[in-house]
Order: C-alpha cells, then sequence, then structure tokens
C-alpha cells in the first residue's frame, strides 16, 4: 500500500491584499456588486512541490475579468467588491464548512462539516480540484492549513461584504446584492439548442428576490440580441442564498456571463470588444439600479 505525501504550506497572510472595495463612499444606488470568483493572487508560500499544478491551470476556475466587467456600474453609484486571493486557494462563495476530509492527512473526525455533493467531487471551500477535475496537491494537505485560510481570508471577505450590505440598507432601508460570475463557454453549448447561453441570471428559483428584479435584468441583458437564461444552467451559489434575508429588506441575484463572450479562454486574455460588452453589462445593472429607486 502507497501512502499519500503530506504537505504543510507557510502561508505568509501579512499584508495581504484580500479584496477590492469601490465605491464606499460614494453611494447612489441600493446595490451591493460581489465578485468573489475574479481573484488571480496567489499567497506566498502557496508553492512547491505540494502543487501539482502551474499558476496557469491552476486559474481554470477562476472568473478572470469579472470584476473590470462590472466596473462602470460601480463608477456609477454602486458599491462593489471583488477577491483578489485566487479560488483554487480558498472559495469564498461555498459555506466554510464544506470540508471534503478526504483532503487531509490530520482531519479532526470531531468537526461538524456538511457532506455534499460539492465536497465529494472536491469543490468545497478549500478546493481539491479546479476544472476540468484537475488535482491541485500531490498528496494530502493539513487541516490546520485550512483553518488559517478561512481566519485570514474567507472571514474578512464575508465580514466586509456583510458590512457594505448593511450600509446600504441603513441608507436605502433595503439592498439588493448583484453576485457576478462568469461560466465556461463550454457549459454554454451543451444544451441542445442552436444559440448559446450568454447570460444566466440565477434567482434560487424565485425564492431570493422578486420576480420582477429578474425580469428587468433578464430584459436589459437581452436587449442587444444575447441570450439570456433563467436558473439554466445555474440557479445561484452559497452567497445567493446566504446573504439573501428578506425579513432585513436584503434580496439578492446571481449573475453567469459566458465567457467566450469577452476573453480567450485559454490565454486569459481579453478580445477586442471587451470594453463594450462592459458597458452593456454595466449599463444593465445601472437600468436595473434605476427601477428599483424608481
Amino acid at each position: 500500500m502507497t501512502l499519500e505525501k503530506e504537505f504543510k504550506f507557510d502561508i505568509d497572510y501579512k499584508n495581504l491584499e484580500i479584496f477590492s472595495v469601490k465605491n464606499e463612499d460614494n453611494i447612489k444606488f441600493p446595490i451591493v456588486l460581489s465578485s468573489p470568483h475574479s481573484g488571480s493572487v496567489f499567497p506566498k508560500g502557496f508553492e512547491g512541490e505540494g502543487i501539482a499544478l502551474s499558476n496557469k491551470e491552476l486559474r481554470t476556475s477562476e472568473d478572470s475579468f469579472v470584476n473590470e466587467l462590472i466596473e462602470k456600474a460601480s463608477d456609477h453609484g454602486m458599491v462593489s467588491i471583488s477577491m483578489n486571493i485566487s479560488r483554487a486557494f480558498i472559495d469564498v462563495n461555498r459555506d466554510k464548512i464544506e470540508i471534503d476530509e478526504s483532503m487531509y492527512f490530520d482531519f479532526p473526525h470531531s468537526t461538524e462539516f456538511l457532506e455534499k455533493k460539492r465536497c465529494r467531487v472536491g469543490l468545497g471551500v478549500i478546493p481539491r480540484v479546479v476544472a476540468p477535475r484537475m488535482p491541485i496537491y500531490n498528496g494530502l494537505i493539513s487541516h490546520d492549513d485550512a483553518m488559517q485560510r478561512i481566519e485570514n481570508v474567507y472571514e474578512p471577505y464575508h465580514k466586509k461584504l456583510k458590512q457594505l450590505i448593511d450600509k446600504v440598507v441603513r441608507k436605502f432601508g433595503y439592498c439588493l446584492l448583484v453576485d457576478c460570475h462568469s461560466m465556461p463557454s463550454k457549459v454554454c453549448r451543451i444544451m441542445e439548442d442552436e444559440k448559446q447561453v450568454d447570460f444566466c441570471i440565477g434567482n434560487l428559483f424565485n425564492q431570493s428576490c422578486e420576480e420582477k428584479i429578474s425580469e428587468k435584468l433578464c430584459e436589459s441583458l437581452s436587449n442587444e440580441d444575447h441570450r439570456v437564461e433563467l436558473n439554466r444552467p445555474y440557479s445561484g451559489g452559497f452567497i445567493t442564498h446566504d446573504f439573501c434575508q428578506p425579513r432585513k429588506k436584503i434580496q439578492s441575484i446571481q449573475i453567469e456571463i459566458n465567457r467566450d463572450l469577452y476573453m480567450n479562454e485559454g490565454e486569459y486574455s481579453k478580445k477586442p470588444d471587451f470594453s463594450s460588452l462592459s458597458t452593456h453589462i454595466s449599463n444593465s445593472i445601472i437600468e436595473l439600479s434605476q427601477f428599483l429607486v424608481d
């Protein structure tokens, strides 16, 4: 029987800029924009023989440039927060107890965790794989390392996101969280339809926001002959679910953008019409913000 190798990472969390916030002091609309998967930074110490993939391979699950696609909307008067740290290091769009126990050589079995499908296929809060099912590590890693990532990266992001939402609620009496993502083009073509999906709006099947909000965003995004689907292929992730609190006047919605619209997926480079797509997406969000205050 061959024992798996064991690895510990000495991560330097000092001076690590975990997230970026824009327009916090000039909020004109009751919307918070979040981009939890656009980060591409690997903290110092996340390297060595324990890592099985190159940085380029580690970035395959990343929502490249999504923070830039929504930048014009933020400049118009909406606060935004975007993650700087790579999703391969930690996924802030998961519950922090979605721990895949098979990853750790020192997993404390008394610890509570959710045995969800995302964990079993390697997509918990500490991912075991990146798309397409490529293992990140050359062996087992330390559970203590995972807890440090949650404490030093995950918790600060969620704390700041909550602060921004609370700030908007105090100012306007309510808040809409717009959680922004991208989706691989191959996902957009798996349906047996002639035209690929350009945008997917997720509202947890009308549970996370009022139906009229979803309808308005779908209508705005469709204006340039883009194909927009509701809850297909994605209905919303952990942040969409966790931050939706109707009793506290907080609603949420998720946007998924087909990467083929704006980037060369294998090269992590922008296409020439990146700016025009950014304008279209931002204008759609701006139309939604005006709809909310009218």
